[in-house]
């Protein structure tokens, strides 16, 4: 849906609206949602983030970052827990008032999978690596609430390609996951007009194969500014197929 909104247009997209507005991003990595910072960092937006690195990486990428963005606050602490996410969720809420836009972005390896073979035991490992972006979905629902706000969260689940039907079938329990979790956040927060949508690996089952998928993490970037902005405020409850954007970028 989204792809094909976009391939309809020539040019860059800019979404004036977003200037000015707040936005937290979690998960933030030297290697991983460089792209979507500078992308909402490039509408002057004023920027939240939070990093689980605290290297001379990061330093510089919040440092290229703050060139662009009206303004921006970085955080390193650790999100590890349900706990942990929602008393973070609560601070940058805080620091700007309210919240207009979260991105959470995950990484999930599937070497972290090793020793767990049965789907029991894969299905806790993505449930317990998807609680952090969960809690922070519902806080910062509820503030968006609190404050009348018709913001968008967007949660990020990156896989590497999978390999192997091993890794293929990990992605179909981490793409049923987040759809299900997506879908019920969705529902729950759609009377305050909150919208939830997500990023999932591709599914592996031939059905899900149509249609085009995000490759890189510029597409990621150009997703989320879209479902931010006022154009995606008619989407909700949505999976978009990611595939590979955890090695590739544009």
């Amino acid at each position: 849906m989204f792809m094909r909104v976009l391939s309809s247009k020539s040019g860059p997209h800019v979404y004036p609206e977003l200037a000015g507005a707040r936005v937290l991003i979690t998960g933030l990595m030297s290697t991983t949602g460089v792209d979507v910072a500078r992308a909402f960092a490039e509408h002057k937006a004023r920027l939240v983030l939070q990093s689980p690195q605290s290297s001379p990486e990061i330093t510089a990428v919040a440092a290229l970052l703050a060139e662009a963005a009206a303004e921006i606050k970085l955080f390193n602490d650790a999100v590890t827990s349900a706990d942990d996410a929602v008393r973070f969720a609560q601070t940058p809420a805080q620091a700007y008032g309210g919240l207009d836009a979260v991105i959470n972005l995950v990484t999930i390896d599937p070497a972290d999978l090793a020793g767990r073979e049965s789907v029991a035991e894969i299905e806790e490992f993505v449930s317990s690596r998807l609680a952090s972006a969960l809690f922070i979905t519902r806080v910062a629902a509820n503030r968006m609430r609190l404050t009348w706000t018709e913001g968008s969260i967007l949660n990020v689940v990156i896989m590497p390609a999978p390999a192997n039907s091993r890794e293929a079938s990990v992605a179909d329990v981490v793409r049923a996951t987040v759809a299900a979790m997506t879908r019920a956040e969705a529902s729950e927060w759609a009377q305050c007009a909150i919208r939830i949508n997500a990023v999932g690996p591709r599914s592996s089952v031939s059905e899900s194969k149509s249609g085009a998928c995000l490759t890189c993490e510029a597409d990621v970037a150009a997703l989320a500014l879209y479902l931010a902005g006022k154009n995606g405020r008619r989407l909700s409850g949505h999976v978009f197929d990611a595939e590979g954007c955890a090695v590739r970028r544009c």
